[in-house]
């Protein structure tokens, strides 16, 4: 009887060895399930933003047309968010180029035919109330406060040297590139200079900035597929004539000594 016990208890203390071992294998066969569900489920949050970063956008951009364009009001108004505004906006701009350019009205003439409207309205307003026993209008004191005209003089003259230090490194032969796209940009605005005087220019930009944003955010999938074939055609054509041409000219002094 007492072997019998013996032999009962061995075989109990075998299965349960054998219950712990089959727990282990099948902890070790969910961690690798586990790990391999996570890897594949890493696989496919990459392939998104690997097919994102394939995308084409044009000037490179990465964020949307709002945020390009400040993400505040004139953002709104150049993309159409607040339509009477935007309205509002460009029937003003319409109106002043009518006046000025269409009717041949004066800025300073405008100004001073205003300025005595409104004195005289004024005037008459203030004297007339003493006879008809009411109160005189009451004109705001009007002012500039100084924060926004600093602010506004800070950004302008960031600007202005920037240009400035853009020019300069421009005309010091650093950038042979950068030098041509410059001077065939001020080319093709003398061109369009000659066809039309500064108001006109101002009114088609003003108009352009009302028209081509709205619908590049529109169409923005369009837009940069051709964008992108012609940028790949200008790259092809670049490396021509930089072959051709360019790699001939003689280089500035300051690039020889970098490469040096």
């Amino acid at each position: 009887m007492a072997e019998h016990d013996e032999i009962t208890d061995l075989k109990g203390e075998e299965s349960f060895i054998d219950k712990i071992k089959e727990k282990i294998h099948g902890g070790g066969d969910d961690t690798s399930s586990s790990s391999d569900s996570d890897s594949e489920a890493k696989k496919t949050t990459s392939s998104p933003s690997s097919v994102k970063a394939k995308i084409y956008r044009l000037f490179g951009r990465e964020k949307p047309v709002h945020k390009v364009f400040g993400g505040g009001k004139p953002a709104d108004i150049f993309l159409w968010r607040n339509k009477k505004i935007s309205g509002t906006v460009l029937g003003g701009a319409t109106a002043v180029y009518v006046l000025f350019e269409l009717l041949e009205y004066h800025l300073l003439t405008l100004f001073c035919h205003i300025s005595i409207l409104s004195l005289a309205l004024l005037f008459l307003w203030s004297n007339a109330t003493t006879f008809i026993n009411k109160r005189p209008p009451n004109i705001p004191e009007v002012c500039l406060p100084e924060d926004p005209v600093l602010q506004v003089a800070s950004a302008l003259r960031i600007e202005i040297n920037r240009a400035l230090a853009v020019l300069r490194e421009i005309a010091s032969g650093r950038d042979l590139k950068k030098f041509l796209v410059v001077v065939a940009g001020l080319w093709a605005l003398s061109i369009v200079g000659s066809c039309c005087n500064f108001l006109t220019l101002f009114y088609i930009i003003f108009v352009l900035l009302h028209t081509v944003p709205v619908l590049y955010e529109k169409y923005d999938d369009r837009i940069d597929a051709y964008a992108e074939k012609a940028m790949v055609e200008f790259k092809k054509q670049y490396a021509v004539f930089d072959a051709k041409v360019l790699s001939k000219i003689p280089r500035g002094p300051l690039k020889d000594k970098k490469k040096a």
